[in-house]
Parts: structure tokens; sequence; C-alpha cells
């Protein structure tokens, strides 16, 4: 059995961690830019000059966003299942169906089509999620599946987890193939929690031996993509972890120099971002491809980028304590049990989920 799943509660941070908020902070960037990019890219017709960047981080990006987002699991998984599921399920439930609401029933109108066929389209984006949104979808499988799972070998379920992302599922089915890529990551978020936090402190201790860790994952990284090795079995494997711990590692160092603040601030609220960022990021895209004022690609995937992250934050900070604040807040009576009377606001409720 593995030690990190018995872990005690009190070897896990009880306030904000520097490094995690920095990690979220340059991932949700990183995600923000895929999109931006692939977006201007296929409009125009052409690679720009930002593709290759985006290649380089694909290995990594989302491996690291589902490590960080089991290690604080241990927090609640021990919780009566009502409780549990209010806090991993209901409360991402509730986000998921408003903002497939949001994006896809905008989008389904100006494609035109019936009412009905519309209604369909919604009713089927529950089972297919819409784009952006497959990640919202599969934090409360992964949390349920997960608690289910606690009897179980934790070695077993990391070496089948780790086999399911190895064997490149394929079914065209969003949530499964997912699920298939990316639970072993999750879940060693989970079971090497402690070992996680620890790793980061010796990063954070011997500086010198981790910068030169970095340069040589960033040229093994690159290497590995250019070369077409980061997608074989067993490779993309070693690459995702490997990844998220340079990650880790990276973010240590900015929290140590204290560098670029406004990114783990940005980390903190990253979940805002994930929610909202589609629709200023298609609204930005195709407002600069009309104008023609820019021809570079790159440089309009860069500015989509910045205004799809900045925009759903500037929002959030303005629906506080307005008929506006249910976008980002889950109201009362979508809440069960004790569950109502929230410990929480604002975007504090949303890092709270997160973290517990």
């Amino acid at each position: 059995m593995l030690a990190s799943t018995k872990a005690p509660l009190s070897a896990f941070p009880a306030t904000r961690v520097d490094w995690v908020d920095y990690a979220k902070g340059w991932c949700i960037i990183l995600v923000v830019m895929m999109h931006s990019t692939l977006g201007v890219e296929e409009a125009l017709g052409q690679q720009s000059w930002l593709h290759g960047f985006i290649d380089w981080a694909r290995p990594f990006r989302m491996p690291d966003f589902f490590l960080v987002a089991g290690l604080f699991l241990a927090r609640t998984i021990e919780k009566p299942w009502p409780d549990f599921l209010d806090r991993k399920v209901l409360h991402f439930a509730y986000f998921f169906v408003l903002w497939t609401l949001i994006q896809g029933a905008p989008k389904l109108l100006l494609a035109g089509g019936d009412p009905l066929s519309i209604l369909s389209d919604l009713a089927f984006a529950m089972i297919e999620p819409f784009g952006t949104l497959w990640f919202i979808y599969l934090l409360p499988i992964f949390f349920v599946t997960t608690k289910l799972l606690r009897p179980a070998s934790p070695w077993a379920v990391l070496a089948a987890a780790s086999a399911l992302q190895m064997a490149n599922v394929a079914t065209h089915s969003t949530v499964i193939d997912e699920f298939a890529a990316r639970y072993t990551y999750f879940y060693a978020g989970y079971i090497f929690a402690p070992r996680i936090f620890a790793f980061a402190e010796a990063a954070r201790a011997n500086l010198r031996r981790t910068i030169p860790a970095l340069i040589l994952w960033v040229v093994t990284n690159e290497l590995a993509v250019r070369c077409g090795y980061s997608g074989l079995p067993a490779v993309s494997l070693l690459l995702g972890f490997a990844g998220a711990a340079a990650v880790v590692a990276f973010s240590v160092l900015l929290a140590e120099a204290h560098v670029l603040p406004s990114l783990a601030w940005l980390g903190a609220r990253s979940m805002v971002v994930y929610l909202a960022f589609f629709l200023p990021m298609a609204a930005t895209r195709i407002a600069l491809l009309k104008t023609g004022l820019i021809v570079d690609g790159g440089v309009i995937a860069l500015i989509v980028t910045a205004i799809a992250v900045h925009v759903p934050i500037f929002v959030r900070t303005a629906t506080p304590a307005t008929p506006f604040e249910f976008l980002f807040e889950r109201p009362a009576f979508f809440r069960t049990g004790a569950a109502r009377l929230p410990a929480h606001t604002g975007q504090q409720a949303l890092s709270a989920a997160r973290r517990q």
C-alpha cells in the first residue's frame, strides 16, 4: 500500500500554495493559447510561427492540469457520500450545464436549424461535451472513480490507468478517450500528493540542481516532439509525468523569485478563465480576422489569447453582488444540506472546491 494514500490531512498545506497557483496560472494560459492559435490557423488555412510552441507544450499541458487537480482530493475523499457528491459532482455539474447553455445556445442559433434540433444538440452535449468544457465534465467522474477505488491497491489502479493511457483509446467519445488518456495523472496527483509537495520543497532548496534539470527537460521534450516520438505509447506517458514534474519545479522557481505575481493571481482564478474564455476568444478572433489590420497569424493568436484570458477575470470581478453572480458562484438552491450555507464567496468558493 502506498503510504501517501494514508497520509494525514496535516501533511497537506492548510493555506494556498504559491507554486500551485503559479502552475495553474501558466497552464491555463497555455490552454487558452492552444485553442486561440488553432482557431486562428484554421481560419487562415495555414500554420503560424506559434504552432511550434503549441506542439512543444502538448505533452505536458493537460497532464499537469489533472495532476494538480488531484493534489488536494485527500481533504474530502473520506467525507460521507452526500457531502462528497455535493462538493465534487453537483458543484461541477452546475457550471458545466450553465456554461454549455451559454456557449452552445448562441452557436447553434447562429448556425440555423429548428428549435427541436437545437434542443436535441444541447441535450447531446450532456453526453458529448462542447469543445473546452470536457475538462469540467471529466473532473467529477475522476473524483467519484477515485473514491470508489479506495479499497483497491493504489499500485494496481495506477498500473491500469497507465495502461489505458498507453493504449491510445480512440472511441470517438470525448469522455471515454480523455478518461483513458488523463486519469493516470489525476490519480498520481492524489496518491503521491505528499511526495509531490516534498519534491517541490526539494526543488526550492536545491536551485543549482533544479535549473540544469529543467534545461535538460526542455531539450528532451523538444527533441521528442520534433522527432515525432512524443505520441508513442510509453513515451507520451513518460513525457506527461516528466512535464508535470517540470511544471512543478519551474513554478517553484517563479514563486521563490517572486517573479510575475500576477501569474499566481491568475492561477487562483483559473477555473473562471476555463469556464468563460471561449466566447471572448471566438469574438476577438472573428473581429481581428474581419478587420484585416493584422495579417500575422501568430500575433493575432497572442492578442486573442490575452483578451480571452482577461475578459473572464474582468467579468468575474464585476459580477459579485449582482444578478449575474450565478455565472461563477453556485446558488444556494443548487446546493444540498449544509452546503446551502457556503463557507466561501466569489472565486474563493471555486478555488476551495478545487482544492478540498
